[in-house]
């Protein structure tokens, strides 16, 4: 099988794209040229959406790509699910969320399992987002898998991070500002007809007003469609992103996928056989095992 070239590949080329990815992400024959020949465009918009379980956000993305329509813009859409631990299998759920929009020649959505990675950005992931950037996409949008603060690395791979609340989070306000407070470009608060949701919003302004940008809060009722054309119109807008940032996303995004391929040298069944037999023994010692996989690695 020939190795697709990337700049030759449209974003209407839905099944090249998805065969393209499908090589990167498992690694397969021709992964490698793929990524050493990519071409990506900085000035292509990575949206990312983040937030706890049952906020909305595919709900909200759904409403966002139904707006986005009328400019007949090519999106694609990476859906982060969440990896069994036991299995390693995404829920893949996003499909279902969004099978709206499959159909649509100008939308592409490809699930993504986090494949133990809490953030939900592993180096897989961020390769497929650059795959995505040299596929000639007008816009990509990466909805992860809400965890909590271990969401802040969405913020090394996204122009705009959108972080996606409900009133309920009132209760939890601790939370929200150690960790989704350090990413966030712009917070919504979605299903804003339920009570508290007007004290929430508000108690959010107050807590952003400390902080040298001004980063806008929005109310949204994504199932109704309300609210929606204040978060287009922020989206619109080119990113604020200085050279520095942009430098030091490029250096975490690189150790990343290093890390990540050294550690595909290791041996798991070999350690896992190792460990087994030599469990029982009076004088086993964990970190002797692993001090002679570090050093061979």
């Amino acid at each position: 099988m020939q190795t697709p070239l990337v700049s030759s590949i449209k974003p209407v080329d839905h099944r090249k794209i998805a065969r393209t990815l499908t090589i990167v992400e498992n690694n397969l024959p021709g992964a490698d040229e793929i990524l050493k020949n990519l071409k990506t465009s900085a000035e292509i918009p990575v949206i990312g959406i983040t937030g706890p379980p049952g906020a909305g956000k595919s709900t909200l993305i759904n409403v966002l790509l139904n707006k986005l329509s009328d400019s007949k813009k090519h999106v694609a859409v990476i859906a982060v699910d969440p990896t069994s631990p036991f299995t390693q299998g995404a829920l893949l759920g996003d499909r279902i969320r969004m099978s709206d929009q499959f159909n649509q020649d100008w939308i592409f959505i490809r699930s993504i399992a986090t494949r133990g990675y809490l953030g939900g950005l592993s180096a897989k992931i961020i390769e497929m987002v650059d795959v995505l950037k040299s596929s000639g996409f007008d816009l990509i949008i990466i909805e992860t898998v809400g965890v909590g603060q271990s969401e802040v690395e969405i913020a090394g791979l996204a122009d705009t991070t959108l972080v996606i609340l409900v009133p309920e989070a009132g209760d939890d306000i601790q939370s929200v500002k150690s960790g989704l407070m350090e990413i966030a470009d712009a917070f919504v608060i979605n299903k804003s007809d339920r009570p508290g949701a007007d004290k929430f919003a508000n108690t959010i302004t107050k807590l952003v007003q400390s902080k040298k940008n001004e980063i806008p809060v929005f109310k949204t009722v994504a199932s109704k469609n309300e609210g929606i054309d204040q978060i287009i119109s922020f989206l619109s807008k080119p990113a604020n992103k200085d050279e520095a940032k942009k430098l030091n996303l490029n250096i975490e995004k690189a150790f990343r996928i290093i890390q990540a391929r050294l550690l595909t040298q290791i041996d798991k069944d070999r350690l896992q056989h190792e460990i087994a037999n030599s469990y029982q023994e009076p004088d086993f010692n964990l970190y002797r095992i692993v001090d002679k996989y570090t050093k061979s690695s």
